[in-house]
């Protein structure tokens, strides 16, 4: 089995990218959007951590949190918030069959099991990675540009001023080709 070495450093910035089990499509249906949703208040309330950016897409999402002071413990809240989902979402719509894996481990077939995280070193490469989760839905050909994708933090962003509506809209932006969320991106 391969040794997963992450980098755990106490009130650091990380970049995330989480992926459906076989890239299954179902992460933004209303009630999975909705179950995501109760389940990082949930977590939150025993393990706090501030979401900067967010992407969420049909089989993946791209994020970046910021954990307080002392804490490095991101591992335990994705298991919790993963954790979460899986036993409130309907067995109808875990549309994965489980492999023999899943079975002997008694998991359900929702989420690979891994993440991919990326600890944001400075304020170049937060903008890089906040730029890359607002333009992913692009990349991936969901819209046209990213003020079209309503399951973002881009909306939020353009009320801070920190983009223009039309940000992305003619072309990538610079600094994110080389970002990748890893996990078969």
């Amino acid at each position: 089995m391969p040794e997963y070495r992450r980098l755990f450093v106490p009130g650091a910035c990380y970049f995330f990218t989480v992926v459906t089990y076989k890239r299954s499509p179902w992460l933004s249906e209303d009630l999975s959007r909705r179950l995501l949703r109760q389940a990082i208040l949930h977590v939150r309330t025993k393990h706090p951590f501030r979401i900067e950016a967010w992407v969420l897409l049909p089989d993946h999402l791209h994020c970046l949190w910021r954990l307080p002071k002392g804490d490095s413990d991101f591992s335990t809240r994705w298991n919790l918030i993963k954790g979460w989902v899986t036993t409130h979402l309907p067995h109808n719509l875990q549309v994965c069959n489980p492999s023999n894996s899943h079975r002997k481990r008694r998991e359900q077939a929702v989420w690979q099991r891994r993440f991919w995280e990326h600890r944001i070193r400075d304020d170049d490469d937060f903008r890089h990675h906040c730029d890359y989760i607002h333009y992913n839905p692009v990349k991936h050909g969901l819209c046209s540009a990213p003020k079209f994708w309503p399951f973002s933090s881009f909306h939020r962003f353009v009320k801070e001023g920190k983009y223009d509506l039309n940000w992305g809209s003619q072309i990538m932006p610079e600094g994110i080709d080389g970002i990748s969320g890893k996990m078969g991106e």
